[in-house]
């Protein structure tokens, strides 16, 4: 008998592949462990009774069943024991597979024009990419728009395009980025209140209020006095607070650095130890108008 492959497939579910016989037209077990280690046996479902059948074995070599092994897909065998760790190996291995895939996160959409509504926040993000959801907050009383919202997007390199990248929306420039992450159960509250420095003496709170009013409802504006090269802005929302945070701004020519207005009581003379000659006055100025000035102030 001249040399015959047969398909052979690990279950009914998978593709199967060609295995050759010997010239006696049998197969060699060890043929078959070769390409499925730990077989132990081949099986196939009877065409007339749809049982399935084994295959009979004999010292390591498969014999036909009727002399002739025909058009069928023969399936593989596996000792129990084997069987069930291959399947918590694949079971693994999946759980690895599926944890590694990255997975969207909902971006803040900063500095929405009043006009923009979800379908026009919807419209534009749908050029980069399956949208899953936007949203443009508004104040619960008015309805209007809070100059800010969200997008969730299908896939993660769309997510990572959009967030690499400035946004012209409805003619006014918008900023895509991350969050910061929701305070746990135990955590406090995020704040609203960012410190902005780096001011410059002609920069007014009527001017730092307009700039900031384009990423979300600005409610109180305070520079100190003495003037001290920085001021706090606070938002009617903290996740437009702490979305500016670290940001990097030029308001009237003026680069201004974003952080957060509220440091640890502990890290505040930390904070201002690189300063010349260190000095204690500066830090405890600071906490006054960190903690103690009144929150309205403009």
């Amino acid at each position: 008998m001249a040399e015959c492959y047969i398909r052979v497939a690990e279950d009914e579910n998978e593709e199967p592949m060609e295995i050759p016989s010997e010239d006696d037209g049998t197969i060699l077990l060890s043929s078959v462990a070769a390409q499925f280690p730990g077989a132990c046996g081949l099986r196939y479902r009877n065409p007339v009774s749809q049982c399935m059948r084994g295959v009979r074995l004999v010292d390591g070599i498969l014999h036909a069943p009727d002399a002739d092994w025909g058009n069928l897909i023969y399936y593989v065998n596996y000792p129990k024991d084997n069987k069930r760790k291959m399947d918590e190996m694949d079971a693994a291995s999946g759980g690895k597979m599926k944890r590694g895939v990255q997975k969207t996160s909902d971006l803040i959409v900063l500095g929405l024009p009043w006009k923009t509504s979800e379908q026009d926040l919807k419209d534009y993000f749908a050029t980069f990419g399956e949208v899953i959801m936007v949203q443009v907050k508004r104040d619960v009383k008015t309805g209007n728009s809070k100059g800010f919202g969200f997008v969730r997007f299908t896939d993660y390199e769309t997510q990572m395009k959009v967030m690499s990248q400035r946004h012209m929306i409805d003619g006014r420039w918008c900023d895509c980025k991350l969050p910061n992450s929701k305070a746990g159960p135990d955590e406090p509250m995020r704040s609203r209140k960012v410190f902005v420095g780096r001011c410059t003496e002609d920069l007014t709170a009527d001017d730092l209020r307009q700039f900031f009013m384009q990423y979300g409802e600005v409610t109180d504006v305070f520079i100190p006095k003495p003037f001290r090269a920085f001021a706090f802005v606070t938002f009617a929302d903290d996740q437009v607070a702490q979305a500016l945070c670290g940001e990097d701004l030029i308001i009237k020519g003026t680069s201004v650095h974003i952080s957060n207005a509220e440091p640890k009581h502990s890290n505040i003379h930390h904070l201002f130890s690189n300063f010349p000659g260190r000095s204690p006055s500066l830090a405890a100025m600071f906490e006054r108008a960190q903690y103690q000035y009144p929150s309205s102030h403009v």
